[in-house]
């Protein structure tokens, strides 16, 4: 989004920030009103409850997450390969990543969040299928790797672990190259 918002959008953007940083339990309209300078009043104009804040904010991540993220990868075109690691670099984004794994913690609690990350995760999980399959003809294989893909994009942020003598993103390209069974040192994209 630019930075012109609607009153609206700056709701739903400043819910997404509360989100990402304090889980969905910190959006609440008290606070957003505060954040914004506005008064609590004003967000009853724009939205009917709580909810239907909830429920845009969400549809804000999916679009974001999906449409957005596709829309870019074809401008920027390359083979799907490129279009899959450009996908990920896009999801883990510094503005993507943080809303995600609040959305994550959120689906454990709520089923129809939980639908929302299946389909959101599907559409990922497609994107790198088509990866693997020009690389990989066996679809067993193609589902392993592109299991193993996406765990590690995401787990790589749980883990607290040291690599001694590598950095974390050394340890990452690496665990890339074997999923892409490369010989190490290979240009990485």
């Amino acid at each position: 989004m630019g930075s012109l918002r609607t009153p609206r959008e700056s709701w739903v953007e400043e819910g997404l920030r509360a989100l990402a940083s304090g889980g969905v339990d910190a959006v609440r309209v008290e606070a957003l009103a505060k954040a914004l300078g506005v008064t609590k009043g004003g967000f009853y104009g724009y939205f009917a409850d709580r909810d239907a804040l909830l429920e845009e904010m969400l549809d804000t991540w999916e679009r974001e997450a999906t449409d957005d993220v596709f829309d870019r990868i074809e401008r920027e075109g390359g083979d799907v390969m490129d279009k899959a690691y450009l996908a990920g670099r896009l999801t883990f984004s510094d503005r993507l990543h943080p809303i995600d794994l609040a959305v994550r913690d959120w689906a454990r609690r709520d089923q129809a969040v939980a639908e929302r990350l299946r389909r959101v995760d599907n559409v990922r999980m497609g994107l790198l299928r088509e990866a693997f399959g020009t690389v990989c003809a066996d679809p067993d294989e193609i589902e392993a790797r592109s299991v193993l893909a996406f765990c590690a994009a995401i787990g790589s942020h749980f883990l607290a672990a040291d690599h001694p003598g590598s950095t974390r993103a050394q340890v990452l390209a690496r665990a890339g190259d074997l999923i892409l069974n490369r010989p190490p040192g290979n240009p990485a994209q």
